[in-house]
């Protein structure tokens, strides 16, 4: 199996953040491009402000990458703009991991069939 560890973060979006939550979200997506372990980095709205991330990273050490630079950088201004509603990981990441992840409440799936291309 894959050493990706990739996640879907559900959000909603706070009354009246949703101008500061997009400008936040271009600087956002500016850092983490510039991370090459970073696969994949997608976020989708709904016409009702519910946003969704997708994530993908190449492994454990991409993910901490990243989760060192949010935290580092955003988490505090992202927190101010929504609200966490889910979250879902998928793969099988590692101890250190789990234990950056677990005060979001993860749900963890592990590989169970499929391919990536």
């Amino acid at each position: 199996m894959s050493g990706t560890v990739s996640w879907m973060l559900t959000l909603s979006v706070n009354e009246g953040k949703l101008d500061k939550f997009r400008e936040l979200m271009e600087e956002m997506v500016a850092a983490t491009r510039e991370e090459s372990g970073t696969l994949m980095y997608e976020w989708f709205l709904s016409e009702d402000d519910a946003c969704h991330l997708y994530e993908r990273y190449a492994d454990d050490g991409a993910t901490m990458v990243h989760l060192g630079n949010f935290g580092a950088k955003f988490a505090g201004r992202f927190l101010g703009c929504v609200t966490p509603t889910g979250f879902s990981v998928y793969g099988t990441p590692g101890a250190e991991v789990r234990q950056a992840l677990g005060a979001f409440g993860p749900n963890y799936l592990a590989p169970f069939g499929g391919f990536a291309r």
